[in-house]
């Protein structure tokens, strides 16, 4: 029987665009909205349409395209759909499953522009340069209406006019539900993204979707930003299981994990056996491979380590070695065999780039390292340096000089060419190392950095993942909490939150069950917070430690809405001194704190004085 080989889209390497960009592209955008009807109206058998595609991440836990592993599939020992979360592999798997994605869609797209009788070569060029957009959170965490709220969108047809269609986008309507789903996905005949309740009737909440996203955003871009300059092994990059590298940082998947769940809310995309059937998933799977290639060409040479398979997968037994030489499956790369992490490094060779690597001589790691590291600050460093200037604003109020804020900075910056020479921290004069008389001068790409010390204060989670058998978010506060549960996530005092991705239908698997002791963590980097809510002009130990320990307060809530206690949650508060030495691409850490009497006796709190 043949198989349906992944080779990614043709023609070139054109860049997969932002999806606020991407929808004003009318011709990639029309083409766009085009290929997902045909893939989201296909037969659910047909194993290119958009139900066959979503299911590979999880239910209906059926094989794809005759992808098996070596032993039978054992629903009551294995999760059953092929994704690799909580494994080293969790980047690399989700790699050729977008390729995939964009393979298809670029499929329907080339046969559905050769049907243009109006300006036909340049429809068929926009075809062979289309790739899946991706929904860059980091930036803007809330999608474009096109995305979220138009239930019909205006795009040009075959006959250049302009014509209205229902929004593939918005949401997938199953044909039929199938019948492996379990409540309240069953009830539902579309996906949903924060409904209101989990009955039948439920529909989305618009309107709060954009709350909880809105409220998000500092806490998105700061998780981002440290990420991607602080943390330097692939372990501890790759997936939320416990090991940080001594970052203090989020995984790559940790963040992703609280996209999941801030999307969706009682919804399919904070469930994974369900989660893939929401169009915007694959928005938000593009700018996790973003995430992977840009972290990767600031840390050249790392690459996939051995792990473990964690709870396995529908083709992968549960706690077996992996490493980047492990098959990637149901993705085939020819008759029969697939991919392996190995083979997915270069972008270039899988079809696609992004904006931040045009132009660089991909040769020159040093180079592309320092590019990335300047587009990294100007997209994200405000998320660190805005928290110190407003603190730096306050204590310097009634000066006649301020320093600029750091938003400012990263606009001015935006305006710069992005070349791999231009985005050095240069001395002046000297030595090269900012001694003598020397003063650095530092390149737009680079908001200012502060004077004398700074600090990161951030809030450590940990818990068992499995404990509460779904999806649930840990909510940090600084102030009053909100009496009414559902004004949590869109609190103003809401400071950040760590989310568990679980899958609800983890009862079915023994693995899972088994694995009810595994540990999940991850951070909340509070300066923003503090800055917003304290009304200190200093993030100095001895001025922060007594505000958080009256402060700062959590709670644990579950994606239907509840309140949940979790006994195995321990909260601990780490600050870190942070130093920006002439010459440094990033704010360089110190040697992190523990300041466990902010927590120490509070249930839920740290565990040792």
């Amino acid at each position: 029987m043949s198989r349906f080989v992944i080779t990614g889209a043709s023609g070139g390497a054109p860049n997969r665009l932002e999806i606020n960009d991407f929808v004003k592209n009318d011709k990639f955008f029309s083409l766009y909205i085009q290929a997902l009807q045909v893939m989201s109206s296909n037969n659910q058998a047909n194993i290119q349409s958009l139900f066959q595609l979503g299911g590979i991440h999880g239910l209906p836990y059926i094989p794809w395209d005759g992808a098996t592993g070596g032993k039978a599939w054992d629903d009551s020992t294995q999760w059953g759909g092929y994704c690799t979360h909580g494994s080293v592999l969790f980047p690399t798997w989700h790699r050729p499953y977008v390729m995939l994605f964009e393979q298809i869609m670029q499929q329907n797209a080339e046969a559905i522009a050769a049907t243009y009788k109006v300006d036909q070569a340049a429809w068929k060029q926009a075809a062979t340069d289309i790739r899946q957009p991706y929904w860059d959170w980091a930036a803007n965490a809330i999608p474009p209406d096109q995305v979220i709220a138009l239930k019909q969108v205006s795009i040009t047809g075959p006959d250049g006019k302009k014509v209205t269609v229902d929004n593939p986008l918005y949401h997938y309507k199953f044909h039929p539900v199938d019948p492996s789903f379990p409540a309240p996905y069953s009830g539902w005949t579309t996906t949903l993204r924060q409904p209101g309740s989990t009955r039948p009737n439920a529909t989305d909440d618009v309107a709060r979707l954009r709350l909880v996203l809105g409220r998000a955003q500092s806490d998105i871009t700061s998780s981002t930003y440290s990420m991607l300059t602080r943390v330097h092994n692939w372990t501890a990059f790759s997936n939320h299981t416990v090991g940080d590298g001594g970052s203090s940082s989020n995984s790559l998947e940790a963040i992703h994990d609280g996209i999941h769940v801030n999307v969706g809310g009682r919804g399919q995309m904070a469930d994974p056996s369900v989660a893939a059937f929401d169009p915007i998933f694959f928005l938000h799977h593009a700018n996790v491979d973003r995430m992977l290639s840009l972290w990767l060409a600031l840390n050249p040479g790392v690459w996939v380590s051995r792990g473990d398979s964690q709870d396995g997968s529908f083709t992968m037994p549960p706690e077996a070695p992996v490493d980047e030489n492990t098959t990637l499956t149901p993705f085939w790369n020819a008759q029969t065999t697939f991919w392996a992490s190995a083979g997915t490094r270069d972008t270039a060779k899988l079809g696609y780039t992004y904006p931040e690597f045009n132009g660089l001589d991909m040769g020159n790691p040093a180079a592309v390292k320092t590019a990335i590291g300047a587009a990294v600050n100007r997209l994200y460093g405000s998320s660190i340096f805005g928290g110190f200037s407003r603190l730096s604003a306050s204590a310097s109020a009634g000066k006649e000089a301020e320093k600029p804020a750091a938003r400012e900075i990263t606009e001015r910056a935006a305006a710069a060419p992005l070349t791999a020479t231009n985005f050095l921290v240069q001395p002046a004069s000297g030595n090269g190392h900012g001694h003598g008389d020397s003063q650095p001068t530092v390149h737009p790409g680079h908001p200012t950095p502060p004077e004398g010390d700074f600090w990161d204060w951030t809030a450590r989670i940990e818990f068992k993942k499995y404990e509460l058998g779904c999806s649930f978010s840990v909510l940090l506060f600084l102030g009053a909490v909100p009496e009414d549960p559902e004004d949590w996530l869109c609190s103003e005092n809401l400071a950040g939150a760590h989310h568990a991705f679980v899958n609800s239908s983890a009862g079915r698997c023994a693995n899972c069950r088994g694995q009810g002791d595994l540990l999940a963590e991850g951070f909340v980097h509070l300066d923003n917070a503090i800055a917003q809510h304290s009304g200190l002009g200093s993030l100095e130990p001895g001025v922060v430690e007594p505000y958080l320990t009256q402060a700062l307060q959590w709670r644990v809530q579950k994606v239907d809405g509840t309140p949940a206690d979790l006994e195995s949650l321990e909260v601990s508060v780490v600050c870190t001194p942070l130093s920006y030495p002439p010459g440094s691409m990033f704010p360089v850490p110190g040697e992190p704190r523990s300041y466990n009497g902010i927590t120490h006796g509070r249930p839920g709190g740290c565990r040792h004085a």
